[in-house]
């Protein structure tokens, strides 16, 4: 059976955003640190040029009442003989699932296909993403994460306006359905109305079938897990949103300082945008 640590660092991490430039200064040093020494405040005030006060500071932003007690749980945590702490069944059914589909989508990477795909979306004009559900849901991020590096998506989950956008197709455009099933019905209906329309397609599933390639210029098959569909423990969208990771990836290094530029200047806008709000007036 699998171990999974459960130490200071993933609590260092999450609020390392907030923390000044002293403090950041403070979390890279126990981040990286792997080694026991003295931690004792002063001696690691020095080695960091640091106050006693940035210190404790630091503790209580990660949620510790102070230095001490942080450090305590660090040295702790540096033990080689510390026993690990074991998530119970319920936790580690999860977790199990998670490293199952991990491992999986792993064996499943094609770089011939992820290439392919990645120049496909730097060269057609408009690209549509299809989903219902859950695989609606990653439709919907995978636009929002390609649209901060410029490309034109959109993710399309009501099955009439999928329909209709059938008319608006041609071979200037892209067209990639998902389905962990690969039978949703709306989706598969309007991915062959597209391929029609001379639309490329392209098809993210669990689950492969020689029909699929009629209206398929590719098939890119994710990671499956028993009753995944469901959700019942895990979440459907876990293994399309691996791929995904792995396609923007791919994807960025084309042309890498451009699209590296428009996503700087995409977060400069939304960081403007919820300064600029009024008192009250919260972000979506």
């Amino acid at each position: 059976m699998a171990h999974f640590d459960k130490d200071v660092i993933p609590q260092i991490e999450a609020v390392y955003a907030t923390l000044s430039p002293t403090e950041k200064v403070v979390a890279d040093f126990f981040i990286h640190n792997r080694r026991r020494m003295d931690f004792g405040a002063p001696n690691i005030a020095d080695i960091l040029h640091v106050s006693l006060a940035s210190l404790s500071r630091f503790a209580k932003k990660i949620g510790f009442a102070g230095y001490r007690e942080f450090i305590y749980k660090y040295k702790e945590d540096l033990r080689e003989d510390t026993a690990q702490t074991v998530p119970d069944q319920w936790s580690m059914q999860a977790l199990s699932s998670y490293q199952e589909l991990l491992d999986k989508s792993y064996a499943l990477v094609n770089e011939r296909q992820i290439n392919a795909l990645s120049d496909m979306l730097s060269t057609y004009q408009r690209i549509y993403v299809y989903g219902r559900g859950s695989s609606g849901l990653a439709a919907q991020e995978m636009q929002l994460r390609f649209m901060r590096i410029g490309s034109i998506i959109t993710a399309i989950t009501d099955s009439d306006v999928m329909m209709m956008n059938s008319v608006l197709l041609d071979d200037t455009c892209l067209v990639i359905a998902i389905s962990i099933s690969g039978k949703t019905p709306a989706v598969i209906k309007a991915l062959r109305k597209a391929k029609e329309s001379g639309a490329r397609t392209v098809l993210m599933t669990s689950h492969k079938s020689p029909e699929q390639h009629e209206y398929c210029d590719e098939v890119v098959l994710l990671a499956l897990r028993e009753n995944i569909e469901a959700g019942k423990v895990i979440s459907p969208q876990f293994p399309i949103l691996i791929y995904l990771d792995i396609l923007y990836a791919h994807f960025l290094q084309h042309d890498s300082n451009h699209k590296e530029l428009l996503h700087e200047r995409t977060l400069d806008i939304l960081q403007q945008d919820a300064t600029e709000q009024e008192p009250g007036e919260q972000a979506e």
